[in-house]
C-alpha cells in the first residue's frame, strides 16, 4: 500500500527566544504546488501574537542596540555558519513550499541567502556609524543609530533572499525584529528561525509570527510600538502596508513589483542575446520582480528575434521540482496559476500574437500549478500583458525603430525596478542606461555584484536593499554639535 507521508506540523511561533504556542488554534495548510496537496500546517497568527512578539522585541532593544558592532557581528557569523552547514536542508524546504526545482533551489534560492549573509558581514565591518561631516568643524558629528523595532514582511518567490536582506542588516545595526513571512511559503522561514536559535541570538532580538497578511501583516504595520516596516511584495500590498503604517508615521521601506524592459539593439549577437533574455524571463517560473518580461527589439531584426524567442520557449522544459535538471517548476499557488491563465487569455483577446506556449498546462502534466512557457509577439505597450506584472513564464515582445523610441517605451510603465540593455556600442549602452527610469540597469548580461543596491523607482518602491544601502534603511541619522 502507498504510504502517505505524515503532514509536517510547525504550529509554534518564535517569540522572545523560544518556540511558543499561538494565541489561537486556527491553522493554515501549506500546499506543495507540484501536486496541489497539503504537506504541512502552520498556525494562523493574530494581533495578540503580534503584541507578544513586538513586546519581546521592544524589551530586547536597549541591550541589543548598546552592544558593540563586533559583538553583533559575532552572532551573525554564527548564523552564517549554521546556514552554510544546513544549506541542503534549506534548499529542500524551498523546493517543497514554492516549487523551485532542486538545482535552482540549491544553487540559487538557498545559495543567495548565504551570499547576502556574507556580504552584509563585510558591509558592517566597513561601515562607519559615526563621522565628522567636515574636517574644518570637528565639533560636528553625524551619528547613525538603529531605528528601533522593525516589522519585516517577506514574500514567497525568493524567500531566503528577502528574509536575509531584511533580518540581517536590521539586527546587524542594532535593531530588533518581528518577521512575518509569506503564509504560502513559510517553511524556509521556520528553518531560518531554527538557525537563529542555534546561533544563540539573545532572546527578543529576532521573532517570527506566521499568518495572513490581512491579519498579521496589518497588525504589525499598525502597531504603535513598531518603528519601521520593511515590506516586499506586490504594489497593491505595499500601498496597504503604507496606509496601515501612516497613523503612527513610522518609516516604511517598500520593494515592490516590476515590468522590466530588455532593450535589444540590432548590433548584438541576436541568437545568444534573445535566448538569454528568454531564460532570464522564465527563471524561477517567471516569479521574479526584476524579470525582463518586456523584450524591446529593434525593428530591423525583430522577426528573427521573435523566431529565436519562440524556439527558446519551446525548448524550455517544465517538470517535477523534486528532480534534478535545468527545467522550470510550477507556479506557487492556484491563485497565481489562475491569474497567469487569465492574463494569457487576455493577451490573445487584445490582439497579441501567440508564438509559443499559451493557456493550459504543458503536455503530460495533469496536476500541479504548471504553466506553458509563453511568448507573445506584436505586443503594444498599452496591452495588459505589457502593463501588468504577470509573475509567470510569459514574455511580451515589442518592436521599436529608434533609440529614442526604445527609451520612451521602456520608461512608459508605472514600474521602475530593473532594465536591461543589449548592444555592442558601449557609448550607446551607457547613454541608454542613464535614460532608464529604473533603480538597476544591467548591460549585456553583466550580473549585479554582491553588496550592491537593489530597489526601484516609481511604483516599484522606495529604499534600497543590499550593502551599505541596506544597512542605512534601518538607521536614523543624528547630528551632534559641540
Amino acid at each position: 500500500m502507498l504510504q502517505v507521508p505524515e503532514i509536517i506540523k510547525r504550529t509554534s511561533f518564535y517569540i522572545d527566544g523560544a518556540w511558543r504556542e499561538p494565541a489561537a488554534s486556527e491553522v493554515i495548510e501549506v500546499i506543495n504546488p507540484a501536486n496541489e496537496r497539503a504537506y504541512a500546517v502552520i498556525s494562523a497568527g493574530t494581533a495578540n501574537d503580534i503584541d507578544a512578539a513586538v513586546s519581546a522585541a521592544r524589551a530586547a532593544f536597549d541591550d541589543w542596540s548598546a552592544r558593540s558592532k563586533e559583538e553583533r557581528l559575532g552572532f551573525i557569523r554564527k548564523i552564517a555558519d549554521v546556514y552554510e552547514a544546513c544549506s541542503d536542508e534549506m534548499a529542500q524546504a524551498i523546493s517543497c513550499e514554492m516549487g523551485a526545482p532542486r538545482k535552482l533551489s540549491r544553487e540559487s534560492q538557498a545559495a543567495v541567502g548565504l551570499l547576502h549573509l556574507r556580504a552584509f558581514i563585510k558591509a558592517v565591518e566597513d561601515y562607519s556609524f559615526e563621522y565628522m561631516p567636515s574636517p574644518e568643524r570637528p565639533e560636528q558629528k553625524v551619528v547613525h543609530e538603529p531605528i528601533g523595532v522593525c516589522g519585516l514582511i517577506t514574500p514567497w518567490n525568493w524567500p531566503m533572499n528577502q528574509i536575509v536582506l531584511k533580518v540581517i542588516p536590521a539586527i546587524a545595526v542594532g535593531c530588533t525584529v518581528v518577521l512575518k513571512p509569506s503564509e504560502i511559503a513559510p517553511m524556509s522561514a521556520m528553518l531560518f528561525a531554527d538557525f537563529v536559535d542555534r546561533a544563540g541570538l539573545p532572546k527578543g532580538v529576532f521573532n517570527l509570527v506566521n499568518g495572513e497578511g490581512a491579519v498579521v501583516g496589518e497588525a504589525l504595520s499598525r502597531h504603535p510600538e513598531v518603528d519601521m516596516i520593511s515590506f516586499t511584495g506586490s504594489t497593491r500590498g505595499g500601498t496597504a502596508v503604507s496606509r496601515a503604517a501612516a497613523a503612527t508615521v513610522k518609516r516604511v521601506s517598500l520593494e515592490l513589483g516590476g515590468k522590466s524592459p530588455n532593450i535589444v539593439f540590432a548590433d548584438c549577437d541576436l541568437a545568444t542575446t534573445v535566448a538569454m533574455g528568454v531564460a532570464h524571463c522564465f527563471e524561477n517560473s517567471g516569479q521574479s520582480c526584476n524579470a525582463p518580461t518586456r523584450m524591446l527589439v529593434e525593428r530591423s531584426v525583430y522577426d528573427q528575434a521573435v523566431a529565436y524567442a519562440a524556439q527558446a520557449a519551446r525548448a524550455t522544459k517544465v517538470g517535477d521540482p523534486a528532480k534534478e535538471g535545468d527545467h522550470i517548476g510550477p507556479l506557487v499557488s492556484k491563485l497565481q496559476f489562475d491569474k497567469v491563465q487569465a492574463l494569457v487569455d487576455k493577451a490573445v483577446a487584445e490582439g497579441a500574437r501567440l508564438v509559443a506556449g499559451g493557456p493550459g498546462r504543458p503536455e503530460g502534466l495533469s496536476e500541479g500549478y504548471f504553466v506553458r512557457p509563453t511568448v507573445f509577439a506584436d505586443v503594444t505597450n498599452d496591452m495588459t500583458v505589457a502593463r501588468e506584472e504577470v509573475f509567470g513564464p510569459v514574455l511580451a515582445i515589442i518592436p521599436f525603430h529608434t533609440e529614442e523610441e526604445a527609451v520612451r517605451i521602456a520608461n512608459d510603465t508605472p514600474y521602475g525596478l530593473s532594465a536591461y540593455v543589449q548592444t555592442r556600442d558601449e557609448a550607446r549602452a551607457q547613454r541608454v542606461a542613464r535614460k532608464m527610469r529604473a533603480g538597476m540597469v544591467q548591460i549585456n548580461g553583466t550580473p549585479r555584484a554582491p553588496g550592491t543596491p537593489f530597489g526601484g523607482y516609481k511604483q516599484s518602491g522606495n529604499g534600497r536593499e543590499g550593502g551599505k544601502w541596506g544597512l542605512e534603511d534601518f538607521l536614523e541619522v543624528k547630528l551632534i554639535s559641540g
